[in-house]
């Protein structure tokens, strides 16, 4: 598994680099070769599996010839059995959370923004797949904005932390904010799930894609995960 930054790929300003987007004001052929650089790259030969992400907590259950283009599903979690199938999460401020069963080699992807946060989208996918039959399912957090510069309205922060306490944090300039990180943590916690957080703040990091810091200027980066057939 693994998540990737701005770098490496083709494009120019606005995006840079490496962007990932499905959408957006870059060049659509140019995201799409960035995504095909990335897969040939991360996991030759592998099928990529995407999709429309809509801040839910629909889990689709990838068994088939692959769900980009055309047949991408309007969903915010991947989970597979099957080897060979690269999921991918899109991101430029929500937690790209990657989940994987060594015990069975079933892996999982998941966007968890603010929306998906409240909704349980997360847990979603941990739930859907140990009902696929995964046991000691681990999780890996990305890069995402962090509480410190995710302000919102205090209205907003009340309604998620009636539902997640645990993401209700302050600004560092001493505002309103949500830590959606901190609040997956505490929802993976919750079903026994060990996490390991890699979380970089987007919109401090000029390595990364960020919304909050860009507007509709910002590509996506991304999180991938596969179970290869080798492995």
């Amino acid at each position: 598994m693994a998540f990737t930054d701005r770098h490496g790929g083709a494009g120019a300003a606005p995006s840079d680099e490496l962007d990932l987007a499905l959408e957006g004001e870059g060049d659509p052929a140019v995201r799409a070769a960035n995504l095909h650089l990335v897969a040939t790259d991360f996991a030759p030969g592998a099928v990529v599996d995407d999709m429309r992400q809509v801040h839910g907590r629909t889990v689709v259950v990838v068994d088939g010839a692959g769900s980009a283009g055309a047949d991408r599903p309007e969903a915010d979690a991947l989970v597979t059995t099957l080897p060979d199938h690269l999921l991918v999460v899109r991101v430029a401020d929500c937690v790209p959370v990657l989940l994987a069963d060594p015990d069975t080699g079933m892996v999982g992807a998941v966007h968890a923004g603010r929306p998906g946060l409240a909704a349980g989208v997360v847990p979603a996918a941990v739930e859907r797949m140990r009902a696929l039959g995964a046991g000691a399912v681990a999780a890996w957090l990305g890069p995402r904005v962090c509480g410190a510069c995710y302000e919102v309205p205090a209205a907003l922060q009340v309604e998620v932390g009636a539902i997640v306490p645990e993401a209700v944090a302050t600004t560092s300039w001493g505002t309103p904010s949500l830590d959606i990180g901190a609040g997956v943590r505490a929802q993976l916690a919750a079903l026994g799930v060990e996490a390991v957080d890699v979380g970089t703040c987007t919109r401090e990091s000029a390595d990364l894609y960020s919304y909050r810091r860009d507007g509709t200027r910002a590509g996506r980066f991304a999180g991938l995960v596969v179970r290869r057939s080798d492995g």
